[in-house]
């Protein structure tokens, strides 16, 4: 896996409107949005501006961030905090509504169905899983915010986990992410419930994963003669 503390570096709205958003309207897949903030009104802004995008087709909100307000717990970890962000965002913009979970909790069941309740037209999960690592020489953390967030395949067993669990309790759809870097790897999460996957930390060491998956997923179907990948979704045997 990998640990990192790089925070949510980005371009801020108005760049991304300016600059970013005119190429990715020539492309010919939907583009969303991912949007945070560190209080329930800033969250609500960035919908608004979002929502009047042409060219952004939905909206991601990553509710692991913190709420300053709160005195710094992240709203991801608060049902009534999610919920009151979802909810926020809900009443300013129409597009589709995603809400990526943090598995930072202990019973994120409870968190997805509030956030459902609130609006929520998907959900996405997992978000990295807090970490830490140590130079037992200097006795000083390998990071400097001393804590970061662990991603990769390291996290894919406990990120399969959550997805079944929060499948059998939400009527909406679930997004799985988590240790993705392979086409058996996304199948997992199909079988486990999930409606579609994202794929992350495998960009860093292969541009191409997204395609390789796709293309492996395809395979898979043929291979085991299964006319639809709808089929595969939630079709995990505990019998």
């Amino acid at each position: 896996g990998m640990l990192n503390a790089i925070g949510l570096e980005n371009v801020g709205i108005d760049t991304f409107a300016r600059e970013k958003l005119p190429f990715l309207r020539t492309l010919t897949v939907p583009v969303v949005a991912n949007i945070y903030g560190t209080r329930i009104e800033e969250y609500a802004q960035l919908a608004e501006r979002i929502d009047a995008l042409e060219g952004v087709a939905g909206v991601e909100v990553n509710i692991s961030c913190p709420n300053v307000k709160a005195g710094g717990v992240v709203f991801g970890v608060d049902p009534e905090a999610a919920a009151a962000v979802v909810a926020a965002v809900r009443r300013n913009t129409a597009k589709p509504l995603i809400v990526k979970l943090s598995p930072n909790v202990t019973d994120i069941t409870r968190i997805a169905r509030g956030v459902e309740d609130a609006g929520a037209d998907a959900l996405s999960l997992i978000n990295t899983i807090t970490g830490m690592a140590i130079d037992v020489e200097t006795r000083r953390p390998k990071i400097a915010n001393i804590t970061g967030g662990l991603s990769g395949p390291a996290i894919r067993p406990v990120a399969v986990r959550m997805v079944w669990q929060v499948a059998r309790e939400v009527r909406i759809p679930v997004i799985g992410i988590g240790g993705i870097v392979k086409a058996e790897d996304a199948v997992e999460f199909l079988i486990a419930g999930a409606s579609a996957v994202q794929v992350g930390t495998a960009n860093f060491r292969n541009p191409c994963a997204a395609l390789e998956i796709a293309e492996g997923i395809e395979a898979y179907l043929v291979r085991h003669g299964i006319p639809d990948v709808h089929d595969l979704i939630g079709s995990l045997q505990t019998d």
